[in-house]
């Protein structure tokens, strides 16, 4: 930011007094020009095609496959040398990830939401008031993504009620 207004302003001002006043190094804005110059290095311009190739192979394996197979099918499938923890960050810094979380609940937008009816506060003043319920989704192996799973349900009642004739 610093190294922009300084070459926003070089022409009126000189670029030692500029860097200066805002505490750069002269030979750090020169440097900085330079990269804007050349552009992105070999590497970045190298990280962004290897991005679009994990998107799309992420893309045929509806999401799945995560850095190691994706490591994989580059060497297989398209012949590229790339180390696997190299195609991990590309993917954190990208956001392709195979981890994406259970979707228990599609809710309806025309549908209305259920009222509050004890107010947030799940104090009972005496047993068998106040019921509340749970639900969390529990995945139960890798193979979680395909809706296998558990779905454990859980139900309270209030303090000091006898539930075990609803069990």
């Amino acid at each position: 930011m610093k190294f922009r207004l300084i070459h926003a302003e070089k022409d009126h001002h000189k670029v030692c007094l500029l860097a200066r006043v805002l505490g750069v190094s002269r030979q750090g804005y020169y440097a900085w020009a330079a990269r804007q110059r050349r552009g992105p290095s070999t590497r970045a311009r190298r990280d962004a095609e290897l991005t679009e190739r994990i998107r799309r192979h992420h893309q045929a394996s509806d999401e799945i496959y995560g850095a190691p197979r994706i490591h994989v099918d580059l060497r297989e499938l398209d012949g590229v040398r790339v180390g696997r923890k190299r195609v991990a960050r590309l993917m954190r810094v990208a956001g392709v990830s195979r981890r994406k979380g259970a979707r228990t609940t599609v809710t309806d937008p025309r549908a209305r939401s259920a009222s509050d009816l004890v107010g947030r506060d799940f104090c009972a003043e005496e047993p068998n008031r106040i019921w509340t319920a749970d639900i969390t989704y529990v995945p139960t192996s890798w193979e979680s993504h395909r809706g296998s799973g558990r779905v454990q349900v859980e139900l309270s009642a209030s303090d000091h009620s006898d539930i075990t004739d609803f069990v």
